[in-house]
């Protein structure tokens, strides 16, 4: 992670006007505005997010900020643009640095803070960003946060218009992610939902991630675990399920999970 102070040259020095924070590996940009942005003050772009009370701006918008700021790769002459600054390849991140943000459209500027020093405004609210998820039946989700609440939401009350194709077909919804370092929730690059929008709404549950992970390690188990408890073979196994007498929840070419409390049923049999 790369955490940068966002500056403008117009405004006293020791004002920050907004944190820009990348992620390497994804290649993925977020920046955080102060809880007291001014929507005069503001990067442009922001100024109706500040006057919704929004201050945590989405991985997708961050982008066009600093797309905003660089060379767009549709340029005639892009190819001897990258060779003369370096560049084997058209990099955002690597463009942004070459200038550290700086454009003709306005005074800003970055500057990198250490990684580790993390400002108190993003540390507080880092801490409703998402650990897991695990998809329910479509549309909800059951999200825990980095500040140990669980919550479950129905996504539809919340979810922006390209999360709909999402939302309501389960083998699409299961398909879900989370987005890096637990920004929110995602689908695609445009089907998104926050960490705060999220965190905001929803059915606080009393379960923690390590309850559901005990729950996994102890009440999930294998085709060879079930084999074990019933005292068969594999195909045993498969002729149970062939005879709708035994159901897998989780499926693939090389095993089949099993809920316990099923195959003990069976054994009981």
């Amino acid at each position: 992670m790369r955490l940068f102070a966002i500056r403008d040259e117009t405004i006293p020095e020791d004002k920050i006007i907004g944190y820009l924070v990348y992620y390497e590996t994804s290649r993925s940009f977020y920046i955080e505005l102060p809880d007291n942005a001014d929507p005069w003050e503001t990067l442009p772009i922001f100024s109706s997010f500040v006057n919704r009370g929004v201050y945590s701006i989405d991985s997708s918008w961050s982008r066009r900020w600093v797309q905003q700021r660089i060379v767009p790769q549709d340029r005639q002459n892009i190819g001897q643009i990258l060779r003369e600054n370096g560049l084997k390849e058209y990099d955002e991140f690597s463009l942004l640095m070459l200038t550290m943000g700086r454009c003709e459209q306005d005074d800003c500027y970055l500057e990198e803070l250490p990684a580790d020093r993390l400002p108190e405004l993003i540390v507080r609210r880092w801490q409703t960003k998402v650990e897991d998820i695990v998809p329910l039946d479509s549309p909800r989700l059951l999200v825990f946060f980095r500040n140990g609440i669980s919550k479950i939401i129905d996504t539809q009350e919340i979810a922006c218009p390209a999360c709909a194709p999402y939302l309501f077909k389960q083998e699409r919804f299961r398909t879900v992610e989370v987005q890096p370092d637990g920004y929110g929730v995602c689908w695609n690059d445009r089907a998104m939902i926050s960490h705060r929008d999220l965190f905001l709404h929803g059915l606080t549950v009393p379960i923690t991630l390590s309850d559901f992970h005990h729950y996994v390690q102890d009440r999930v188990v294998s085709a060879s675990e079930a084999c074990a408890i019933l005292d068969c073979s594999r195909q045993n196994i498969d002729d149970l399920m062939r005879r709708d007498k035994l159901h897998p929840i989780r499926t693939d070419a090389k095993y089949k999970l099993f809920s316990k409390a099923e195959v003990m049923h069976r054994r009981r049999d």
